[in-house]
């Protein structure tokens, strides 16, 4: 069965047409006479959209019964059974209610695709979960339907519904989006100018880059390999020295000059692993691309410009950005074309930039040292000081006139060794040694300089040619050799620490302890700001200890103490540096968002106590205003049995209105830690009454069963009072009328514990511990019970008290919250002096 196609209508914001455009296709597919049905199209009321889906066949939705409440859903299997060539099913990111077959409406849509039915659906910018967060930045609000990228990546066809912020205001203020008395908080919160506009930006550059990876695959399948300048896309090549920075801020003012440039750094390492660039500059470098909004990545190859123009075309990259040559022109000349002049030439029609930086020009001699060992150097200069003479005493007491060929190879062979055990420059000398030694000993004239045979002195300097050369190879070998092992040593010290940083092992901490390790220090201590943060072993004081100091940031080091580092240490130590300072970074920043997150939660609070004081209590205040104007008006002759009926409306908003505002103080001293609390011994028996007669609940709707017998609880009987108010009227709200709450109490070691049970529709358990968030409510729909802080108040009563607020399912179906109390003074103790007193 060939799988059906998806097509989404992806939209920026609520109100901008994409349900309006699925419809729209659908009545075009419908006059294609090709067989369209609705699956499910949420009309919100609008007027318009029910319009539109006037002459499509209407698939019945699914009813579910969820614990006394009907919601409607799509009906997948009715869906399948009718199996339309299209189906419309709007709100792709939707999460289907309990029983369902899944539980996310795209979950739906896969079947639907499996079965062979093309599907048209629709979806935010909002709901895509790799933006997810960059939403909630913008708009504050957090998305909780959310739908996996891959999931609307594999669509067939994905089309963003347009519409500029201006137009979508005009929309939301004409009525067409949400009802009159939402709009004006909805245009002064949400939808904002600033809103839509960055939405709207963040859902075209979220198809652009979909486009551009379309783009690539296509290029891939059809083996183009030409620039398509898209977009521009600046390549900067890493040699792994100082001069990258200059190059990555030169890339990134070419890349800033066109809108949604790309910047690319690439650093081309060697097949082998024995290139030496600085691996602390590539880390810096690696951090300061990426705070240039640029990518970090790294190739291997044989052949350097080869790598960078193939990954430069494989990126369809439009300009590419290396370094200009350190090398002089008596270099070039000797050596032939060096990396800039080959990218340019295979460059083809990608833009080079080469940029002079200060290294350019600068000349380098070539290390002599380093390549083998002290002692075996020393050994091959005392080969070559005894084996020579030696050598030449046993050719001369068996010399010949045709021996010089054997004498020249036997004199080779012992460069060769010499060589081998010593490099190049025991083997340099023994060459030109045993050079004069054959030509003075065993080439006529003998006991001269002077060679009568122009064949024997060609002999000779080819002898001395091929002795370099060999020793050239042998010393080359053995610098490679020891490279590659200080390579895989290097490798395996950094993997050991990036090993103890992932294991949760303080970053400071343990990039000091294998510094220490690495090195054979004594101690390592780091330092910052003028403070030691870290020690790593003991000081031990002693004038054979070296200190190694190394500077980072503006004020930070780190002090080495023990043996003397080798040049060699210090390309790894700057690694370790760079990651210390990335480290102590990182810990500033944590400390620095651990510092902002309470004046972050004081912030959305005081926007949560705006936003309810524009909603919730507009209408006990109209309530009460419309009352007594109406009262005060001439114009209407009032009745004793109206004019009493006001004045209960206006007492009634007026009490709602108190409550409420005593209800939005409480949260404000609860977030603020100022909340006053006088503790003494409350009794479950006398409190549980009072609350009850407070809500003035009839009989029928509560079954009380707590005993006079249980120990009294240590707490604020005005905040308990208060507490159980609240859940009580929460569970009264949603509990059946048939159905009475139970109110049980009961002891369990030093703690009381209350709970309060209904058999409402209950919270789903991933919202369990959303539902004690200031301003929740069931739904988030409903603005007619209060500005949802009953559970976060009695919540916050409850710790302020020393105690805890729990929810449960109810089993056979409901919520049952359990309140849970000291019933001694040992919590008082713990509780801060201006917020407790103690009573008898």
């Amino acid at each position: 069965m060939t799988r059906g196609i998806l097509q989404v209508y992806l939209g920026a914001a609520p109100g901008v047409g994409k349900t309006l455009a699925m419809l729209d296709e659908g009545q075009r597919l419908l006059q294609a006479n090709l067989d369209v049905v609705i699956g499910l199209v949420e009309t919100h009321s609008r007027a318009e959209t029910a319009r539109r889906t006037e002459g499509l066949e209407l698939v019945p939705r699914r009813s579910v019964n969820l614990r006394g409440v009907t919601v409607e859903e799509l009906d997948l299997d009715g869906l399948i059974a009718r199996h339309p060539q299209w189906a419309l099913v709007d709100e792709l990111a939707h999460t289907n209610s309990q029983g369902s077959t899944h539980e996310k409406r795209w979950q739906d849509v896969q079947d639907l695709l499996d079965a062979g039915i093309n599907v048209i659906s629709t979806v935010n910018i909002q709901h895509i979960a790799s933006l997810n967060d960059v939403v909630q930045t913008i708009t504050g609000v957090v998305q909780r339907e959310t739908i996996p990228d891959s999931v609307l990546r594999s669509a067939d066809q994905i089309e963003v519904v347009d519409l500029t912020p201006e137009a979508l205001r005009a929309r939301l203020a004409s009525g067409h989006i949400y009802p009159a008395g939402t709009i004006d908080a909805a245009l002064s919160n949400y939808f904002r100018l600033g809103n839509p506009t960055a939405l709207r930006e963040l859902a075209l550059l979220w198809l652009a880059d979909e486009v551009d990876v379309a783009l690539q695959a296509y290029r891939s399948e059809h083996g183009i390999r030409g620039k398509w300048a898209a977009r521009e896309r600046v390549v900067v090549a890493l040699p792994g020295g100082a001069e990258g920075d200059t190059l990555l801020r030169r890339g990134a003012r070419i890349a800033a000059r066109t809108s949604g440039g790309q910047l690319l750094a690439v650093h081309v390492s060697s097949s082998d692993g024995l290139a030496e660039p600085d691996p602390g500059a590539l880390v810096t470098q690696r951090s300061l691309v990426e705070s240039l909004g640029g990518s970090y990545h790294q190739v291997v190859g044989d052949n350097t410009p080869t790598a960078l123009v193939e990954f430069a075309r494989g990126v369809n990259a439009t300009q590419l950005v290396i370094g200009a040559s350190r090398r002089s022109r008596l270099t070039t000349f000797l050596t032939g074309a060096g990396i800039g002049q080959t990218v340019i030439r295979a460059s083809g029609d990608i833009d080079v930039h080469v940029v002079s930086h200060a290294s350019v020009g600068m000349l380098q001699l070539p290390r002599t040292g380093g390549a083998l060992t002290l002692r075996r150097r020393l050994a091959g200069f005392v080969l070559a000081l005894v084996g020579l003479p030696l050598l030449t005493w046993v050719l001369s007491s068996i010399r010949s006139n045709e021996s010089l060929p054997s004498d020249v190879l036997a004199f080779q062979l012992l460069v060769v060794v010499v060589a081998l055990i010593g490099g190049i420059w025991p083997a340099v000398t023994a060459a030109a040694i045993a050079g004069l030694l054959l030509d003075f000993f065993l080439v006529n004239p003998i006991y001269t300089i002077t060679i009568a045979d122009p064949l024997h002195f060609l002999a000779l300097v080819l002898f001395l040619v091929i002795a370099v050369l060999v020793s050239l190879v042998v010393d080359q070998a053995a610098r490679r050799s020891r490279s590659a092992k200080r390579s895989a040593a290097e490798a395996e010290t950094l993997a050991t620490v990036a090993g103890s940083i992932i294991r949760g092992e303080n970053a400071v901490e343990a990039l000091a302890n294998r510094m220490r390790e690495v090195f054979g220090m004594t101690s390592v201590t780091v330092a910052s700001g003028g403070s030691q943060l870290f020690e790593s072993g003991a000081v031990i004081i002693s004038s054979a200890n070296s200190r190694t100091v190394v500077e980072f940031g503006d004020n930070g080091s780190v002090v080495l103490t023990g043996r003397g580092l080798h040049p060699s240490d210090r390309r790894i130590l700057n690694v370790f540096v760079v990651q210390i300072e990335a480290a102590l970074e990182q810990r500033e920043l944590r400390t620095a968002a651990q510092g902002i997150r309470p004046l972050e939660e004081a912030d959305r609070l005081r926007t949560a106590l705006l936003a309810a004081v524009g909603h919730d209590l507009r209408t006990p205040l109209s309530s009460a205003t419309a009352a007594v104007s109406s009262l005060r008006s001439t114009d209407v002759s009032w009745s004793d049995r109206d004019r009493e009926d006001l004045l209960q409306t206006a007492e009634e908003s007026l009490h709602r209105l108190a409550d409420l505002v005593n209800d939005l103080l409480d949260a404000s001293r609860l977030q603020a830690g100022a909340l006053p609390i006088s503790l003494s011994r409350v009794g479950l028996d006398e409190i549980v009454p009072l609350a009850l007669d407070e809500l003035d609940v009839p009989l029928e709707r509560v079954r009380v069963d707590v005993s006079p017998d249980l120990p009294e609880a240590f707490c604020d009987a005005v905040l308990l009072q208060r507490g159980i108010v609240n859940l009580v009227a929460n569970a009264l709200r949603y509990s059946p009328v048939d159905a009475p709450l139970i109110i049980t109490g009961s002891s369990f070691g030093a703690r009381l514990e209350l709970r309060v049970i209904d058999r409402g529709p209950g919270i789903p358990p991933a919202k369990l511990a959303e539902a004690f968030q200031p301003f929740q409510r069931l739904g988030d729909t409903d603005n007619t019970t209060g500005v949802g802080l009953g559970l976060a108040l009695s919540n916050g009563f409850m710790e302020a008290m020393g105690g805890s607020l729990e929810a449960e399912d109810t089993p056979g179906g409901g919520l049952t919250m359990m309140v849970s109390l000291p019933t001694n003074k040992t919590v008082a103790a713990e509780l801060p002096e201006s917020e407790s007193g103690t009573g008898s």
